[in-house]
């Protein structure tokens, strides 16, 4: 049983089909019924879909064996969670088996989505896997070469428009109300919950509930639902406390890490955010007061990282054999300068390197080329 709740007003609603609440337009949020939770958490078959008793879904799943990821030790009590490694190389995967379930069990036909790459990659794979037609609007120029490479292949219709990612989903919410398709950003609730288990997966890899869990933050759902992962957890009994939540946003993308620094509860908008992480190059986030929530609630904060300090903390991962794109890295970089000491953290690492290999190639230089010959090759060696 779960019930959709209004963050502003508190009004709840029994359906499904609506991202926004129809008296006052605030964000929803899905509330389950967190008597029904039968998983153990003992480190064992970790999935998305081993905490279906908290998903709210309705038919089996639509899913391609997402979650599970590797919780890699960087130093002592420092972990990253490495996202990179779910079926289409980013957490989004999540979002989108039970997004994509959503839609089947609504009886849709055509799902849809604004990006930044990694929502339309995904989206157009979860599509693909359940035979729906798949729309996506990507701001023309600003998406990586992976990414669109994979909506692409995965018989998605891309259409890039010039304006940035913010115009794109102002567009494709147009759109799906006008020709009924289902919408796939995070404003949609129940794609939110996929996203959730992030935190349940960590206190089950790890066996306990870490002080911080750091979080690149775009268009801010994921910091959200994995705040909202911890407190579920702790409200079902299953632990005692919840980590603080920190949101890291790339000093061009910055509008959350603004508000938090003034005390707002909401954003100003950056009207256009640059930044070489191109997956958090969000100006409007739409989950910004919930993303807020979740850093005030937990005690958190957000913080802000140079593109400069998100590379090298890119390179640093990779020296340890842990290749991501630079998004992933601010959570580490924001670690890294992060001035209050904690015991034990996880670093959520978003996206696989290989989402973006023209960045790459930007920051570590081309191959070395010689003739095909012993000395060549032993003078460059």
């Amino acid at each position: 049983m779960y019930y959709l709740r209004c963050i502003d007003c508190n009004e709840k609603f029994e359906r499904d089909d609506i991202y926004t609440c129809p008296k006052c337009n605030g964000l929803l949020e899905v509330v389950v019924d967190l008597s029904n939770a039968d998983f153990k958490l003992d480190g064992s078959n970790i999935s998305v879909w081993k905490y279906r008793s908290l998903l709210p879904v309705k038919i089996d799943p639509i899913t391609l064996n997402e979650g599970g990821t590797p919780l890699y030790e960087m130093e002592k009590g420092v972990y990253i969670k490495h996202e990179g490694m779910n079926p289409s190389g980013s957490f989004k995967d999540r979002g989108m088996t039970v997004g994509i379930t959503k839609a089947i069990e609504l009886g849709r036909k055509s799902v849809a989505c604004a990006s930044t790459g990694n929502t339309s990659a995904s989206m157009a794979m979860y599509a693909a896997r359940a035979k729906l037609k798949a729309y996506i609007l990507l701001p023309a120029g600003k998406v990586a070469l992976g990414k669109l490479a994979q909506a692409l292949m995965h018989g998605a219709k891309v259409i890039a428009i010039k304006g940035n990612f913010d115009k794109a989903l102002e567009l494709i919410r147009e759109v799906c109300a006008k020709r009924g398709f289902y919408l796939l950003n995070s404003v949609n609730p129940f794609r939110l919950e996929g996203q959730k288990t992030i935190a349940f997966e960590i206190v089950d890899q790890l066996g306990y509930v870490p002080d911080a869990v750091f979080v690149p933050v775009g268009n801010a759902g994921n910091i959200s639902a994995i705040y909202k992962g911890f407190k579920e957890l702790k409200e079902a009994g299953y632990t005692d406390t919840i980590p603080k939540m920190i949101g890291v946003q790339a000093k061009g993308a910055n509008p959350i890490y603004r508000a938090f620094k003034e005390g707002k509860k909401d954003i100003d908008p950056v009207p256009n955010p640059e930044t070489i992480a191109t997956a958090i190059r969000i100006g409007a986030p739409v989950n910004a007061k919930k993303a807020l929530n979740a850093i005030y609630e937990s005690k958190g904060f957000a913080i802000e990282v140079t593109d400069e300090e998100i590379v090298e903390a890119q390179k640093l991962l990779a020296k340890n054999g842990i290749g991501v794109e630079p998004a992933s890295a601010s959570s580490y970089a924001g670690y890294l300068k992060c001035e209050e000491e904690f015991d034990r953290v996880v670093c959520i690492a978003t996206g696989h390197l290989l989402k973006d290999p023209e960045e790459v190639i930007s920051v570590v230089g081309k191959p070395i080329e010689v003739e095909a010959d012993i000395n060549a090759i032993e003078s460059v060696l």
